[in-house]
C-alpha cells in the first residue's frame, strides 16, 4: 500500500483534495489536518478526489464523515468523486452513499452548473 498523499487543488466550485495511496488509523488524521485548514465559504463545494484511493479501512471511513462535519460547520457541501468500486461497496453496505454525494470524477463534481440540473 501506498503512503498517504493529499494534494489541493482549486475549482470554480471550491477546493478539491487529490487523495492518494491508502487511508487507514495511520493516515485518517491527515485528511482531517487537511479539511481543518481549509477555508470554505458558504455554498462552496468540498471534493474529495478518490480517483487513487488503494485502500480504505473504517478509520478511512470515519475520516471522510469527519470531513463532511466540517463542511457542514462551515455552510459548505462535501462530494466524493471517482470513487472506487471496493470503498463504494463499503459506502452501500453502511448506507453512506444516501449521506454522502458521490461523483463519477472530479470533472463532474465540480462543474459550476451541477446544481441547475
Amino acid at each position: 500500500m501506498s503512503a498517504l498523499t493529499i494534494t489541493v487543488r482549486d475549482a470554480a466550485t471550491g477546493p478539491v483534495l487529490e487523495i492518494t495511496g491508502g487511508l487507514d488509523h495511520m493516515t485518517a488524521p491527515e485528511i482531517r489536518r487537511a479539511v481543518r485548514h481549509l477555508a470554505l465559504g458558504a455554498g462552496q463545494l468540498l471534493v474529495l478526489d478518490l480517483t487513487d484511493l488503494e485502500f480504505c479501512d473504517s478509520s478511512g471511513i470515519s475520516a471522510l464523515l469527519t470531513a463532511r462535519n466540517m463542511a457542514t460547520e462551515q455552510n459548505a457541501d462535501i462530494a466524493l468523486a471517482a470513487v472506487p468500486a471496493n470503498i463504494i461497496r463499503i459506502l452501500r453496505i453502511v448506507g453512506l452513499d444516501r449521506v454522502l454525494t458521490l461523483h463519477p470524477d472530479a470533472a463532474t463534481a465540480t462543474e459550476p452548473d451541477r446544481t441547475a440540473r
